[in-house]
Formats: structure tokens, sequence, C-alpha cells
């Protein structure tokens, strides 16, 4: 008879196939020790600690740096409103004014915030840079001024 019909292809397909199956044992193996080794860790090993800003390690944090927090200092939810009057008259220069829509704003004079005015909560026609005492209130979009009065 003659040569073998195995062909080099083939053979080369086998070691392939061979090589692959160990490989295969040997990462089975490896996990297996993994696991092993898992098991073997203590509690304490386990364990992560968090430091002052909020990152894991595996140290305790200092015993001297720790703050002291009062339970009553900590507030669950939205904080509560803050109580104190705010002036109820303020000042302010008229910053824009459009006579023909009747709207404008107010820059306050204390907060440099600007409020919304609308010329039926004025007493007299209001012009750019004109002085005003004025009160405000909140409106549906946010704060609106009324009452509105030109400075003598």
């Amino acid at each position: 008879m003659g040569k073998s019909q195995e062909s080099f292809s083939k053979k080369e397909k086998e070691k392939k196939r061979r090589k692959k199956k160990q490989e295969k044992m040997e990462r089975r193996e490896q996990r297996k020790l993994e696991k092993q080794e898992r098991g073997k860790l203590t509690f304490e090993d386990q364990i992560s600690y968090v430091d002052e800003n909020g990152n894991l390690s595996a140290t305790p944090p200092d015993p001297n740096k720790k703050k002291k927090i009062k339970v009553e200092d900590i507030v669950l939810g939205v904080p509560p409103k803050d109580d104190s009057e705010v002036e109820p008259i303020r000042k302010g220069m008229v910053k824009f004014f459009n006579d023909e829509k009747g709207y404008g704003f107010i820059v306050d004079a204390i907060t440099k915030d600007s409020i919304f005015v609308h010329v039926n909560n004025t007493s007299e026609a209001l012009q750019e840079r004109d002085r005003v005492v004025f009160e405000v209130e909140m409106g549906p979009k946010g704060p609106s001024a009324i009452n509105v009065v030109r400075e003598k």
C-alpha cells in the first residue's frame, strides 16, 4: 500500500486542537486554584475602608482625624426655609423699559438682581436709568416688581 492518508494540514489541525484542549484544561485548573485561594481569605482581608475624601483604602482611617457630627445638624430632605426678613421696600434703577409693550427690568441696588416690571404695577411712566423704589413679589416666572414709584 501507499502512504498514510494523513496530510500536512490534517496534522496541523490536530496539533491546534490538542493545544486548545490543553490550554482549556490549564485555565480550568487555574480557576480552581484561585477559587481555593479566595476561600482562604479572612474577613479582615476582605474589608475596605473609606477615607475622609470618600476613597476606598485598605488601611483604617486615623481616629484623630474623625469629625464629631451632632445629630441635630443632619438635615434629611429639603433644608428648612430661611425665615430672615428681606427688606420689603427696595431701591433700584430701570435697566430696560419698552413703552410699546409695557414691560421692562429693574436692577436691584443691593443684590444686583434683574427684576421684571410691568406697566400695570407702576404709578407713572418709566424710562431707562430712572431710580425707583419698589416691592418684590414672586410671579409665575420669577420675581416681579410691584408698587413701582420713581424716586424724587
